[in-house]
């Protein structure tokens, strides 16, 4: 059996995880509807945000499949970035709901109980069985691959299992003991956490639909590349940005004027590759100039 492409394994990953997104969603809908927990409540709403992203993460791996077209030279990667301002602001204002109504049982004259806390129990287990096996699963595929979507789905399922076993241990404790306030703590814990990470997207999103440069190692990485490559006398207007999980990256370098152009393309044509083997999410671009002794002035041709 043939083994599967790169692109095929992201494919697998990013639908698994939005298979047991689903799932998962369906499960804690019936627990939160018969136990009531405001625990299972926040683990459902972090479920509802993962079945989001990753169908925002299914779409944007088979659309960095396509290519570039007439109207998106640059491609569409920064559709990724209007939906993660989108999905920020839901998970915030649900963090805010599930906060609002832990601290209102919290201070109550009357705890709430938890009915049907062994229904609960189960579903919970079979959320942290499930989200661990997709971790694997995902911690295979970007090891095989390098997918920057598959590792940073990865990455927050591994989040999710926190709240997860928080919500668990509060149906235990409630069941086996009657602490029913320990389920409004742990769903105050699971609502800071989630709008933690709404910031975190959220700023990310806009700093990206704002072109912000790549991440400073990135650069360094990049312009130690350049320092040492074999044929290239120097380098200026190093100039980078980012759009959705893509980095675009401009670049001018300094070859010898007398060299044959064939020999000066294939100098730069060997330093664009290695960058895009070092940084897989790169979209490199190369001009070759020839040595002189002082910058070109910025409006000066390529």
């Amino acid at each position: 059996m043939a083994r599967p492409s790169p692109d095929r394994l992201n494919l697998l990953a990013t639908g698994a995880s939005v298979s047991v997104a689903l799932i998962l969603v369906a499960a804690k809908l019936w627990a939160f509807g018969t136990t009531g927990s405001v625990s299972v409540a926040a683990s459902l709403a972090d479920s509802g945000l993962d079945l989001m992203v990753s169908l925002g993460g299914l779409a944007a791996v088979r659309y960095a499949q396509r290519p570039p077209d007439d109207d998106h030279a640059f491609g569409h990667s920064s559709a990724e970035d209007l939906a993660a301002l989108g999905q920020s602001a839901f998970i915030l204002v649900s963090a805010g709901a599930i906060a609002a109504v832990a601290l209102g049982r919290l201070f109550a004259d009357t705890e709430t109980p938890i009915a049907n806390a062994g229904g609960g129990i189960a579903v919970m287990i079979l959320s942290v069985a499930l989200t661990a096996a997709l971790v694997a699963f995902q911690t295979w595929v970007a090891r095989e691959t390098g997918n920057r979507v598959v590792l940073a789905d990865r990455l927050h399922y591994l989040g999710d299992l926190v709240p997860n076993l928080g919500a668990l241990a509060a149906l235990a404790a409630a069941a086996q003991f009657g602490l029913y306030a320990l389920d409004s703590v742990i769903a105050l814990g699971a609502a800071a956490m989630l709008a933690i990470g709404a910031l975190r997207i959220g700023v990310g999103a806009w700093n990206a639909l704002m072109d912000r440069a790549a991440p400073t190692h990135m650069i360094r990485g990049i312009e130690t590349l350049a320092e040492d490559w074999p044929g290239i006398d120097g380098f200026h207007d190093l100039k980078t940005r980012t759009a959705g999980s893509r980095v675009f990256v401009n670049l001018h370098v300094e070859i010898r004027g007398d060299l044959p152009l064939t020999e000066a393309h294939d100098i730069g044509a060997a330093l664009r590759r290695a960058i895009v083997d070092r940084y897989p999410n790169a979209d490199v671009i190369i001009h070759k100039d020839p040595v002189r002794t002082k910058k070109a002035p910025d409006n000066a041709g390529a």
